[in-house]
């Protein structure tokens, strides 16, 4: 597939019907729950049994990541007596994809069956209380590449997926942001869970202090490059949708700091916290 800048839907229904039986015809599993690794976060399909693993470049019409730290391909298999299908490697917007590019995994899963759609990424923390290390548990965003018309939405709606406008207001579902806190105190990492709400900008760069205090002025507690364009298709397909920050970077809002965000401290605090993040991801899925 052709990486283009361009908004125009380059895939139509038959597009996603061949990967997703491609897939089918491939393995046995038949999956339920969709997981979308962030950046350093692709060790959460290391906890599937029964595992199945296909590289995108094998699988028909589907794309491929650039991206360090994400390792490009699916693998299917059981967690938590769950069938699961994991996403090592999501697709961005900077990378050159056009926005229907990064969203097409999503719309195979919903031909696959899948019902629930866990999104996982690496964020920086604009909430001043938010500490690098913390998990947020993501209650709303900000869309804004859709505030200029980047909206995978855009163009042609087919049916088959969803309405012509989808509502957004109940994008998170709340039973399962509800499970995940109960979760967490189970589990004992309470005192490092938040919630708030998630922003995406574009990127690849990294924000500006300018940006970064505009953001928290919109209400914005942590800014990435992802997530969003997924879940938007996600709910339109019906699926409900859980979604985790980590919180990898302060954001930097001093002019007189000597802080600079980069990919290197994202990459470094996935590590430290991946185990917790992992575990809290499986302990949901066995409240589910």
């Amino acid at each position: 597939m052709n990486i283009s800048s361009s908004n125009q839907c380059s895939y139509k229904y038959e597009d996603y019907r061949e990967t997703a039986d491609w897939l089918l015809s491939h393995t046995e599993q038949r999956p339920k729950v969709a997981i979308i690794c962030g950046s350093g976060l692709g060790g959460l399909a290391d906890l599937l049994d029964n595992k199945t693993v296909f590289p995108y470049k094998d699988i028909p019409c589907f794309p491929n990541s650039t991206v360090q730290g994400h390792a490009s391909q699916l693998v299917f298999g059981d967690l938590q007596g769950k069938q699961c299908v994991c996403m090592q490697g999501r697709f961005h917007f900077y990378e050159g994809y056009n926005i229907a590019t990064v969203t097409y995994p999503v719309r195979v899963f919903f031909l696959l069956g899948v019902e629930t759609l866990i999104v996982t990424n690496a964020a920086g923390g604009l909430n001043p209380n938010f500490k690098v290390g913390d998990i947020m548990l993501i209650k709303d965003h900000i869309n804004m590449p859709g505030f200029a018309g980047q909206n995978p939405l855009c163009g042609h709606n087919d049916e088959r997926f969803g309405v012509r406008f989808p509502c957004m207001s109940d994008a998170y579902d709340k039973d399962l942001s509800r499970l995940a806190k109960e979760t967490a105190v189970e589990q004992g990492c309470s005192s490092f869970i938040q919630q708030g709400v998630y922003c995406m900008l574009a990127g690849p760069t990294f924000e500006t202090i300018a940006e970064c205090r505009a953001l928290q002025k919109l209400g914005a507690d942590a800014v990435g490059m992802s997530t969003v364009p997924e879940v938007v298709v996600a709910r339109h397909c019906g699926l409900r949708v859980f979604g985790l920050s980590l919180i990898t970077n302060k954001v930097v809002i001093d002019y007189d700091s000597q802080e600079k965000a980069n990919h290197e401290e994202v990459l470094e605090t996935t590590r430290m916290r991946t185990q917790d993040l992992q575990r809290l991801v499986s302990n949901l899925l066995a409240k589910m």
